[in-house]
């Protein structure tokens, strides 16, 4: 099956590292793009139909154009790369491109706009990872260089993790020199015997591809432990599994977004 990077395109300042990302990394996929756009209609409350889509077409059209110079800017010519720009809620808008034959995959910015975002953590991305089934790698707003050197997958016992997914994104890169870490955050005095099989199981199931290792944080320090491990840096990329500890604890949520991905330099990749 044809593989697609779906990108989520706001315009905002995040918007140009987002698409150069998502296209350096289409190389080593062999992905075509498509550059996706939910177009803010701005029409009085009484406006009859016509005059609303007249302005809605425009909407769309402007919306269209600055895509089109976005992509002879930052795509080069031989990348296949296609628009979908609509007045739908881009949730609408993903559901029906999901249902067509690619193998999909969603690239969305994490930007720190304000503190009342952080504290929230409601962003539209964070929306459309919990409502879409569907891999999501969402980028903090200053990496636009694709690299893989370091890659964290987070494992827990209570929802196991999607090998299949995690085989298809690894799929999409080369295997040079790339080293996965299996960890686990464990609450303090938590036995972790089980979970430790669980990691080390994990790690002998890709030892033959990629040079790999296990990690437990334990604790009340175990964040400050993953961040000297987790270093911000551009070589590396975080996956966890919707449903993991990291994102429905409220703790290990605003730590991950906030700390590794809105002030970090670390692509977070959700798997469904």
């Amino acid at each position: 099956m044809k593989k697609r990077f779906i990108i989520l395109i706001d315009f905002s300042d995040q918007t140009s590292n987002l698409i150069r990302y998502a296209c350096d990394w289409s190389k080593q996929a062999k992905a075509k793009l498509m550059l996706v756009h939910e177009t803010i209609v701005i029409a009085p409350s009484l406006i009859d139909s016509e005059s609303r889509e007249q302005i809605t077409q425009e909407a769309n059209n402007a919306a269209f154009q600055k895509m089109k110079a976005l992509t002879d800017e930052l795509i080069p010519s031989s990348t296949e790369v296609s628009f979908s720009i609509s007045e739908s809620h881009i949730q609408t808008t993903l559901t029906n491109l999901l249902a067509e034959p690619f193998e999909n995959y969603i690239f969305a910015g994490l930007s720190n706009t304000n503190i009342i975002k952080q504290i929230l953590i409601g962003s539209v991305t964070l929306q459309i990872i919990e409502n879409i089934n569907n891999t999501v790698i969402a980028m903090p707003k200053d990496i636009y260089k694709f690299s893989h050197e370091k890659i964290f997958v987070a494992v827990t016992e209570t929802h196991p993790l999607n090998i299949l997914e995690l085989n298809k994104v690894l799929n999409l890169m080369d295997e040079a020199e790339t080293c996965i870490t299996f960890f686990y955050l464990a609450k303090p005095k938590e036995d972790t015997s089980g979970i430790e099989l669980i990691l080390n199981d994990l790690a002998k199931l890709f030892t033959d591809r990629y040079e790999t290792k296990t990690a437990i944080y334990k604790g009340r320090n175990r964040i400050s432990e993953i961040k000297k491990v987790i270093n911000d840096r551009e070589e590396e990329l975080l996956i966890v599994q919707i449903g993991s500890r990291l994102l429905t604890d409220q703790i290990f949520r605003k730590f991950l977004i906030n700390e590794l991905v809105y002030e970090g330099q670390t692509p977070l990749i959700v798997l469904p």
